[in-house]
């Protein structure tokens, strides 16, 4: 039988868990602190280690190393209530095989992580290639926020290729944090301490971004008064971002893909190669496959920069977030009295509603010039009106069409559906909601209501019998 212990210092949690994976086939050990982990390792091997990031005696992630060596072919997963970026990068970055949070949904997503975690060997784990030194950086200097699934998915890619050297694409709409990323990813690696430079391509004219990028030599050409040291050659031994490659000249892009496979380059005017250990992450809010049949993008650059890749999600694709990017955003602009502002339900319940086409930036944005604007301390949905009528406009427009998904889902939850003649209760209910819904709004008056509904006078009188509407609805106020 495959065994699995778990480590947490609460009781209910080991309870719970107990229960669910014996009934799943598992047989299940506690401990309750690291120490007694250790002892128990010494004594057994485990297919699945469950392991609480807070212990009584000490942060797991710290120890992860350790309990790796103890018990060598036992798949880790990190389980926590602090559902953070910093630890889900590190959990993954130093050897899990996966992260998971609390409460848990012990639902078919849940048992597939266990299952396929019990049939992992950290021998066989690429996971297991990752450094488990903890670097110490300012997370808030590029914090991402975010606990949607969409995000912990980029905060484990992160963690898997941060030690790595390897090219790394990053894709994304624009506003949607591909540059937070690429910091991410920097910060997270074993250069952290070397340089990271950052490149918008669109913000160099086309005739400069090859003398910035490599540099050049005193004659290089007219104007060249002096020797100048390009972009890559200050990144270095660290990171390289390239913003927005998608708009590369084709001519520099073929510049670029020998860098990648040479790992030099030169300055202009020099025929003295100079020698590239960096690490290039590019970024893009284009199609560059769609681009590659457009002609536009380099089809050997695309496949040399899209082995890694990361693709954000879009703001309307993780709307479980903006509460989390609302209350940091509003901690990032205090009003003038340094005070933070806060918000009612209607408030974020309107922002949900609208589907933010620039993403984080501009949502960053809107909530920077609400705290300008607005004096009141709350914010309320009064308060997206007043200040951002854009916005308001199409929350407003959207809030007026009907969602005919929305009401058919509506209509299948009720248990009085009969087993038979579907088709015909559905359509009734539906009718009868619509005429009884003209007729309030024509006060009851059936000539101008048959006319907007398309029915005769006579057509409608019928229907309201047929459909037992009520008498009442009828006479005119």
């Amino acid at each position: 039988m495959n065994s699995i212990l778990i480590v947490d210092d609460e009781a209910s949690i080991r309870k719970v868990l107990k229960i669910f994976l014996e009934k799943e086939g598992y047989s299940v050990s506690f401990a309750t602190k690291l120490s007694e982990t250790y002892s128990i390792l010494k004594k057994k091997d485990f297919k699945l280690i469950l392991l609480d990031i807070n212990l009584p005696d000490g942060n797991s992630l710290e120890y992860l190393k350790k309990i790796k060596n103890l018990n060598n072919n036992s798949s880790i997963i990190v389980m926590t209530a602090q559902d953070t970026m910093t630890n889900a990068i590190q959990a993954i970055k130093n050897g899990a095989y996966d992260y998971i949070t609390k409460p848990f949904d012990f639902d078919d997503d849940f048992i597939n992580t266990i299952e396929k975690a019990v049939k992992n060997s950290i021998k066989d784990n690429k996971i297991e290639k990752l450094e488990t030194d903890i670097k110490k950086y300012d997370i808030d200097s590029f914090n991402i926020i975010g606990k949607s699934n969409q995000m912990k998915k980029v905060f484990k890619d992160i963690g898997r290729i941060a030690e790595s050297n390897h090219t790394v694409l990053i894709l994304g709409e624009s506003g949607s944090g591909k540059e937070l990323v690429s910091k991410a990813i920097h910060l997270s690696g074993k250069n952290s301490n070397k340089p990271y430079i950052q490149v918008n391509i669109t913000a160099i004219p086309d005739d400069l971004i090859e003398s910035e990028l490599f540099g050049y030599e005193k004659g290089a050409f007219t104007g060249a008064s002096g020797k100048k040291t390009g972009r890559f050659e200050e990144a270095n031994g660290g990171t390289i971002l390239l913003d927005e490659i998608g708009d590369m000249s084709f001519d520099l892009q073929s510049k670029l893909l020998r860098v990648l496979e040479e790992k030099k380059f030169y300055r202009l005017g020099s025929q003295k190669p100079i020698k590239f250990q960096a690490r290039i992450i590019a970024s893009t809010n284009k199609d560059l496959e769609n681009e590659v049949k457009k002609k536009n993008f380099r089809q050997d650059l695309y496949f040399r920069l899209n082995s890694i890749a990361i693709e954000l999600p879009t703001l309307r694709e993780r709307k479980s977030d903006i509460p989390l990017l609302v209350d940091f955003f509003l901690s990032k602009y205090l009003d003038k009295n340094d005070s933070q502002k806060v918000v009612s339900n209607d408030f974020i319940t309107a922002l949900i509603e609208y589907d933010w086409p620039g993403n984080v930036r501009e949502l960053e944005n809107a909530i920077k010039k609400i705290v300008l604007m607005n004096p009141d301390v709350e914010l309320e949905k009064d308060s997206i009106n007043e200040f951002l009528p854009k916005i308001s406009k199409k929350i407003n427009s959207n809030a007026s069409k009907v969602n005919y998904k929305k009401f058919i889902e509506n209509i299948f939850t009720n248990n009085e559906l009969p087993k038979k003649d579907l088709h015909k209760s559905i359509l009734g209910k539906v009718e009868k909601t619509l005429i009884e819904s003209v007729l309030i709004k024509n006060k009851g008056d059936l000539s101008l209501s048959s006319n907007e509904l398309g029915l005769t006078k006579k057509t409608l009188l019928t229907k309201i019998n047929n459909l037992k509407i009520s008498k009442k609805i009828t006479q005119p106020s």
